[in-house]
């Protein structure tokens, strides 16, 4: 299993914003250029640049070998270090959902396969059931990519559940 350390505050900051997290998603399989991810993210590149930027200073985006472009002006392609992985943060408010429902929305619905549980189990049942669930989910996140295949986005989320006291 992979040790996890607790996230910087500056880590923890880099990580608070959905958009950061869906230039991650983005950067994760192969590297694109700032201006590819703002097309992705139907965003003006200088405002992703500065995203694109603080992800870099933090180590969570890495700068590949520079290339030219179409009209030879200098491209960046970045790539991600799979760095927020390997990070405990703090809840981050809703970012994490955020991004999730932002790329959710963009995904055909019949592709969405979505699943709700409710569970009632004794303390060492929990314990059980969170390292097997964070087990699997290592074990997937090790294997190397495909490029052929399909990319699929996963979102967990465990919580006490209000409706069941």
């Amino acid at each position: 299993m992979t040790e996890r350390r607790p996230a910087s505050d500056e880590e923890a900051k880099a990580l608070a914003s959905s958009l950061r997290l869906r230039i991650l998603r983005i950067c994760l399989s192969e590297p694109h250029t700032n201006k590819e991810i703002a097309a992705i993210l139907g965003r003006d590149p200088a405002s992703v640049l500065h995203h694109t930027r603080t992800l870099v200073r933090t180590g969570f985006l890495e700068a590949q070998e520079e290339r030219r472009g179409a009209r030879g002006a200098r491209e960046i392609p970045y790539r991600a270090t799979k760095k927020s992985w390997r990070l405990e943060a703090p809840a981050m408010d809703r970012v994490l959902l955020d991004a999730f429902l932002e790329e959710v929305a963009l995904a055909p619905s019949t592709e969405v396969d979505a699943t709700r549980l409710g569970l009632r189990l004794s303390p060492p049942d929990m314990e059980e059931f969170r390292t097997r669930l964070s087990a699997l989910l290592e074990e997937f996140a090790a294997r190397p990519d495909d490029p052929s295949a399909q990319a699929w986005s996963l979102f967990v989320a465990l919580h006490p559940d209000p409706n069941r006291p």
